[in-house]
């Protein structure tokens, strides 16, 4: 292995902690927050944060334990079945989703009166992500539990499941095209044309207040788009790789980092959401300042307190 196991399992850990309190705030604030949790723009975030959520507090934590005791952990068929699920398909579904997130962020800033009214919104703004939800849930939920063949099982990998499914040609090809590349191609198309279309207003509306709102709808999308397109452009690609049955050294030595960014990516996620929010970024430096000054405060104390003979 290229990439040993104690070194997975010091980079997931490292980033794993802090995510996942990243995570918390960021949820926590946007839906407590009633400014920034009535902002369409949000609503998506909130939704591929929570899953990110599940994901930190499940299946993470199991590819710690298995780094730290490989080869002793033997598990159930059914714990490898729901590791297999809630992986594959929370990353599929985040994908997805931010995909269509950045399809969205084009009406929100240049056609808003498609969401002008309630039924307009509930069409175009919250049907799609429910779809989205549906079909990827129900999706990977019958062919992981009801193939129509068998599956294999075992423990000294990490993901313990060797899905059937996998080797069918026609399911392979799909899968790849529908949910990695296509996700992925969209998010370069729609990212880049987000950023030269808002170029283009700034010409037109330089320094006005619309423009201000419009610059952070942008960089927020634009911002996590990369985060995206390094992780999940180069899963992608590994996965065509497979599909056409590359099997080269340079190959296995690509599919190991691929698969280390595409971890990397749902930790690395919350981070920057929190930076490319200005609000959020704002509150989370105060709450670390003051957190800062407090603990500061108490070591300045113990040192000065006076010490009493006996």
């Amino acid at each position: 292995m290229m990439i040993s196991n104690t070194v997975r399992f010091w980079l997931y850990v490292s980033l794993l902690i802090p995510s996942v309190i990243c995570t918390l705030f960021a949820i926590i604030y946007l839906l407590i927050n009633r400014t920034l949790g009535n902002v369409l723009t949000n609503h998506i975030i909130i939704i591929i944060l929570s899953l990110s959520l599940i994901s930190q507090v499940t299946y993470y934590p199991w590819m710690l334990y298995y780094y730290q005791y490989k080869g002793t952990w033997r598990r159930a068929q059914i714990f490898c079945l729901i590791w297999g699920y809630l992986d594959w398909c929370i990353y599929i579904t985040q994908a997805i989703l931010f995909a269509w997130a950045t399809i969205e962020r084009h009406i929100l800033i240049f056609h808003d009166r498609w969401v002008s009214t309630k039924k307009k919104r509930f069409i175009i703004h919250y049907i799609p992500p429910v779809l989205i939800l549906l079909y990827c849930f129900i999706f990977y939920f019958i062919f992981w539990f009801f193939p129509p063949c068998r599956n294999n099982f075992y423990n000294s990998d990490m993901l313990c499941l060797d899905p059937c499914i996998t080797y069918n040609s026609t399911y392979s090809m799909y899968e790849t095209f529908a949910h990695l590349i296509l996700p992925a191609l969209i998010i370069i198309v729609f990212s880049i044309a987000l950023f030269v279309r808002v170029l283009v207003r700034k010409r037109r509306v330089h320094g006005t207040i619309e423009w201000r709102k419009h610059q952070k709808l942008a960089i927020q999308v634009l911002s996590i788009s990369i985060l995206y397109l390094v992780c999940l452009f180069l899963y992608a690609l590994y996965c065509i790789m497979y599909v056409y049955k590359v099997r080269t050294k340079a190959f296995r030595d690509f599919e190991e980092y691929a698969e280390v960014l595409a971890y990397c990516m749902t930790l690395l996620l919350p981070f920057v959401c929190i930076l490319s929010l200005p609000e959020l970024r704002t509150k989370f430096i105060k709450i670390l300042r003051l957190r800062c000054r407090t603990r500061r405060i108490g070591t300045e104390t113990l040192t000065m307190r006076p010490t009493t003979k006996n």
